[in-house]
């Protein structure tokens, strides 16, 4: 009887070393399998932005270089943005009135 105990003993202390085994292979350690997951997807999610923004960064880079090197695209800012006009054209400005606070908002 005491051989039969000594070697349910060996087997418990067997499994328990494999469970603690397993349980430092997937969620011990200074980097687990669950933070290795939430590194993959930190990097898809980074990897997407980095992606957005280089295309915000070549359509950018594409309108600098059209107003560089396009008179239109520059006529069209300055008329649009600033407000520029040719001899014998005529400007109309149309003010907006903020009716919650009663003054005027120019644009």
């Amino acid at each position: 009887m005491s051989e039969r105990l000594r070697r349910l003993g060996q087997r418990a202390l067997v499994a328990a070393l494999w469970l603690a085994g397993g349980y430092y292979l997937f969620l011990g350690g200074e980097y687990s399998s669950l933070d290795l997951r939430s590194l993959r997807q930190e990097r898809r999610t980074l990897g997407a932005r980095v992606d957005s923004l280089a295309a915000v960064t070549d359509s950018l880079e594409v309108w600098a270089d059209s107003l560089e090197s396009e008179p239109s695209v520059i006529e069209k800012v300055a008329r649009e943005r600033y407000g520029f006009i040719r001899d014998g054209e005529l400007l109309f400005r149309f003010i907006e009135v903020d009716t919650g606070a009663g003054r005027r908002v120019d644009r």
